[in-house]
């Protein structure tokens, strides 16, 4: 079996496709350019989704599977990829979710992504949030710039995951990614332990918890640089995100915190190409400056996205202001933008 699912994993790789489904009563789905689609034409059996799944889970986790009814955990293809691997339980059978991802972590160039997310990389301190739903691309957008900081930039950078996907090696700066499960308990504690490794850049890969998003800030606050990720959908969402996680009485004084310490919110949806071959970004990107914090702090965050219209200047752009320039550019379809446009281009 563990042939089976190894040769599962290399054609998805060679088909391009971001994801892998293989769930009992259909034939394996793969997700290539945003599009599920089946790969053969043999409906899987339970046995097999079992078998499969037991070849590849790590022994040390099995009991872990057995107590919780699913497991995250990474599996690498020496020279082909690595994935991130979900086996969940679905009507007493076994299924698995699959995310493909690739060795080589792409450049911020590479990815098109605006210049301003290198300025934004360069800052001393301070607090970046990428956001945006489940497969929107954040952990390739964080890999790339992590991946920037290590080649032009000598800091001490540490990485908390669950689980590691993109694995960096040692540039100008060094790199400590830690799994959680494996190397920490869990962010919370990770991101506490990390403010006594003597970092310059801290990723955390999700900010679930109020621990986590107050540690996060102080560690922001204390001269680090903080990357995390939340799955909101725009700059004023993920705000109200971070301060609502906070009790009425606390509430304030995080508005204040938040004003002096976030530096941006970078926020992504994937559109498949319009030739259909490929998927492109469309980044919304809000940079905090005078008027910005000025407006977290009064209690104002709704009016952000009028500052963020008009201020192309410091490299701000909305997530809409992105779609039509995908849009004019032919590289999307009408079709695709439209749910995102309150205003339909003529």
């Amino acid at each position: 079996m563990k042939d089976k699912i190894e040769q599962l994993l290399r054609a998805g790789y060679e088909l391009k496709a971001s994801d892998i489904h293989v769930t009992v009563g259909v034939p394996p789905v793969m997700r290539i350019n945003g599009e599920l689609r089946k790969y053969g034409k043999e409906p899987v059996k339970p046995e097999e989704t079992e078998g499969m799944a037991r070849s590849i889970i790590p022994e040390n986790l099995w009991g872990k599977f057995k107590e919780n009814g699913e497991l995250d955990f990474s599996y690498g293809l020496p020279g082909i990829s690595r994935f991130r691997i979900n086996i969940y339980h679905q009507r007493s059978c076994m299924a698995m979710a699959i995310r493909i991802v690739p060795t080589k972590i792409p450049t911020l160039d590479e990815l098109e992504l605006p210049d301003v997310l290198k300025k934004v990389a360069g800052k001393p301190q301070g607090l970046v949030l990428v956001t945006g739903p489940t497969g929107s691309g954040k952990s390739t957008t964080l890999a790339a710039i992590i991946h920037y900081i290590n080649q032009t930039m000598r800091k001490h950078i540490i990485t908390l995951e669950d689980p590691i996907e993109y694995l960096h090696k040692h540039g100008n700066s060094i790199i400590d990614q830690r799994e959680v499960g494996f190397d920490t308990l869990n962010f919370a504690n990770g991101l506490r332990a990390a403010l006594r490794q003597d970092p310059d850049v801290i990723l955390v890969g999700e900010m679930r918890d109020l621990e986590t998003i107050q540690t996060a800030i102080t560690a922001a606050e204390t001269g680090h640089l903080v990357f995390g990720t939340l799955h909101t959908g725009s700059a004023p969402a993920t705000i109200n995100r971070i301060i609502d996680v906070f009790p009425p009485a606390q509430q304030p004084q995080i508005r204040l915190q938040l004003a002096t310490v976030l530096e941006a919110t970078i926020s992504q949806r994937l559109f498949q190409t319009f030739d259909r071959k490929g998927r492109k970004a469309a980044i919304e990107i809000m940079i905090n400056n005078a008027a910005v914090a000025n407006l977290i702090r009064n209690e104002k965050i709704h009016q952000i996205m009028n500052i963020m219209q008009t201020s192309k200047a410091y490299g701000m752009v909305t997530l809409e202001m992105s779609i039509k320039e995908l849009l004019v550019s032919g590289l999307i379809t009408q079709e695709a933008a439209d749910p995102y446009l309150q205003e339909k281009l003529s």
